[in-house]
């Protein structure tokens, strides 16, 4: 048997079929294939989609509740954690290698800067991994298989730039060097199925919501970084097809739910040498926020009731769902909170535990993904209220390369910054994430849930 046609597949989070008359590179692709909105999942974040993705799963099947969520055995708060175990079904690589071995065809798979990657069965792979030193240093780098992949990715395009991949300088230049690198791989090993992550679209928008920053421009930044990899497809003769994660919304009201469960009592923290840090073990309740919706862990039952009604007096909260209430989303998975908080439309779930900023814990103003126990927009910007930021950085610099511990303590603790968020899923189908593809198209003309990516996809991998 041949090989299926290799099939790339971009995932450029942020694009909404709104947006497509910004991207003429794109828009090619729809007129030599087909687009359709997609239904968002419970939450529209980055890892559940891409889990809904890989998997055509709800969260109650994959077991992805959100970008990150308390890890029962340990009582730890765990966000962006990279292993493809934490995936409870198994996602499209591995059911397509299968499929096809039993009838006698090979299958090579590439993941590319995708979740949940150290682990998966790919053949090829890259993801950002940076090295953490016994004395609290960090260094940045990438990780992948086959060992030697990044070094020559790396040789070949330079050193990956990590520092556009998150935090205030995050920008376009992780997506032009993934788009890169990805062509790179595509050229090179031609994979039957090439997955590849471009966020670039995630930051701006999430800095000053989508009506405040200029979206041509972004998006002519997406289609611009498209072009390798668009030219790379085409000479191995491969399928290329684009979907999206979600589309973004303007905010302007955070819910500090975790101040309102310490004011009620519910919340209890441990004071140290570095701030306070949250007692997860003594707490009868604490929030896990994630854009707009948060994960709320309640330690005894007799005490559900009380809580949803603490949360459902906060302004900016639409529902507190708890029991059976969480299958309505399709987060009805033990990872999930007791209770699960949604936010009204313009507003978002801030971490912050600490009623004041001077007992803030050290990793509060600096970027740090994994320490905090939520997801910290705040991290995209410089704190305002620092009189030369960038100086504090160098100064920041120079000390950590004396062999100085430091903190680059630079990130606000104001969440009224953040202007832009997702998560509730969306109702207009021009503001839904994209899929663009080609073969045969669905029947229905308008939108279909993002779940049903991975049947095409499998139709054609596996045809």
């Amino acid at each position: 048997m041949s090989k299926p046609d290799p099939l790339v597949v971009i995932d450029a989070v942020g694009m909404t079929p709104r947006l497509l008359e910004h991207a003429p590179r794109l828009q090619g692709l729809v007129e030599r294939g087909w687009m359709r909105p997609t239904r968002e999942v419970w939450p529209s974040v980055t890892s559940v989609a891409q889990a809904s993705i890989l998997t055509g799963r709800l969260p109650r099947d994959h077991g992805i509740v959100a970008n990150g969520w308390l890890f029962r055995d340990t009582r730890e708060v765990r966000f962006w954690q990279q292993s493809n175990a934490l995936l409870n079904v198994e996602p499209i690589y591995a059911v397509a290698r299968r499929r096809l071995a039993e009838r006698g065809a090979s299958f090579t798979a590439a993941k590319l800067f995708w979740w949940y990657n150290q682990g998966a069965d790919v053949d090829f792979s890259v993801t950002p991994k940076p090295h953490y030193g016994a004395d609290g240093s960090k260094v940045f780098d990438i990780i992948g298989f086959p060992d030697n992949l990044p070094k020559q990715l790396e040789q070949e395009h330079g050193r990956f730039p990590f520092h556009t991949f998150w935090g205030p300088q995050a920008g376009a230049g992780c997506t032009e060097w993934i788009a890169k690198a990805a062509a790179s791989v595509i050229r090179d090993h031609a994979p039957n199925l090439t997955l590849v992550y471009l966020p670039h679209l995630d930051y701006d928008p999430q800095r000053f919501g989508p009506s405040g920053c200029d979206m041509a421009k972004l998006v002519g930044e997406l289609d611009e970084a498209c072009a390798p990899l668009i030219d790379a497809a085409d000479k191995v003769g491969a399928r290329l097809w684009v979907v999206g994660e979600y589309g973004h919304r303007d905010v302007h009201q955070p819910i500090l739910i975790n101040r309102a469960l310490r004011q009620a009592g519910l919340l209890r923290v441990r004071s140290g040498p570095f701030g306070e840090m949250l007692d997860t073990f003594g707490s009868q309740a604490f929030a896990v926020c994630d854009h707009q919706l948060a994960h709320v862990y309640v330690l005894k039952s007799r005490d559900l009731a009380a809580v949803r009604d603490c949360l459902a007096a906060l302004e900016g909260v639409d529902r507190v769902l708890m029991g059976e209430e969480l299958a309505e989303l399709g987060l009805d998975h033990p990872r999930s909170g007791e209770l699960v908080a949604l936010a009204k439309r313009q507003a978002w779930f801030a971490y912050p535990y600490w009623l004041e900023d001077r007992h803030a814990p050290d990793f509060a103003r600096t970027v740090d993904i994994h320490r905090k126990p939520g997801f910290d927009p705040c991290e995209l910007f410089l704190d305002p209220s620092l009189p030369l930021p960038t100086l504090r950085i160098a100064r920041r610099l120079a000390a950590k390369k004396l062999g100085f511990r430091t903190l680059f303590d630079v990130i606000p603790l104001d969440p009224s910054l953040v202007r832009g968020s997702h998560g509730i899923p969306e109702t207009d189908p021009e503001r839904m994430p994209v899929l663009i593809a080609d073969g045969p198209p669905p029947s229905e003309r308008g939108p279909i849930p993002i779940t049903e990516i991975y049947t095409l996809l499998m139709n054609a991998l596996c045809p």
